[in-house]
């Protein structure tokens, strides 16, 4: 009963994040991720779900900087991401997903301030071998649960192995909306947004409003389709 009550408060900061995230992208508003924590997760102590959050949130809770003509988030916001960063390493026999999602973290806390104490002083890769030959329907699920890495400029394996194959990405997408994983259909065209040779059929945009439409209940949901929409229109650093 204790673990499902910690998840469901788990999952209620992660909505609430999430939300406040989707706001300052609609809005252009600098995101403060510190104050957010100080005024709704509260900050992070046994029981508190706060920095849990930012983990799961993973390297989209930095998103309003790297996509809008916004200034780079502050030092205690940074001090916010460096210590969900380090709190929750992946452990030893953790899925790839769950090391590439730390990596992305790793290195946008890099990229948005290097000298912060104790960022990172590498961004080496893990390997992607396990996306080489995976099955289209299984590549569309970890990309997007790797959304967070779907970004303009982004060059890393996981990036690669998804130009190299827009059409599975396209029908994983659609597979997704005829199965109402909404979640999923939002990632795999925040991908697509980036892709080239994506077959004009699929009707990204159109597939992307009915996404938001009928997933819009899950904050989760409309963060990844607001993504891909402002990747779309190029409204962007």
């Amino acid at each position: 009963m204790e673990q499902s009550g910690t998840s469901t408060r788990l999952a209620g900061a992660v909505q609430d994040l999430t939300s406040e995230l989707v706001s300052a992208l609609r809005s252009g508003d600098r995101f403060r991720l510190a104050g957010t924590v100080a005024k709704g997760l509260g900050p992070a102590a046994t029981g508190d779900p706060s920095l849990a959050a930012v983990r799961v949130v993973g390297a989209d809770v930095v998103l309003p900087s790297v996509l809008l003509r916004c200034a780079p988030p502050d030092a205690d916001d940074l001090t916010v991401f460096s210590r969900a960063v380090h709190a929750y390493p992946p452990p030893a026999e953790a899925p790839p997903t769950s090391v590439w999602s730390h990596w992305a973290m790793r290195r946008a806390l890099l990229r948005l301030d290097a000298s912060l104490d104790g960022a990172p002083d590498d961004d080496s890769e893990p390997e992607a071998a396990w996306l080489d030959d995976a099955p289209w329907q299984f590549l569309t699920h970890q990309l997007a649960v790797l959304a967070p890495l779907a970004l303009p400029g982004e060059d890393c394996a996981v990036a690669r192995v998804a130009r190299r194959r827009p059409v599975d990405v396209a029908r994983g997408f659609v597979r997704a909306v005829r199965r109402r994983d909404w979640l999923q259909a939002a990632g795999a065209g925040r991908w697509l947004v980036l892709l080239d040779e994506v077959p004009p059929t699929l009707g990204l945009d159109t597939g992307l409003e009915f996404v938001a439409q009928m997933g819009g209940t899950d904050a989760r949901v409309e963060l990844q389709v607001e993504a891909a929409q402002l990747m779309r229109t190029g409204v962007l650093v």
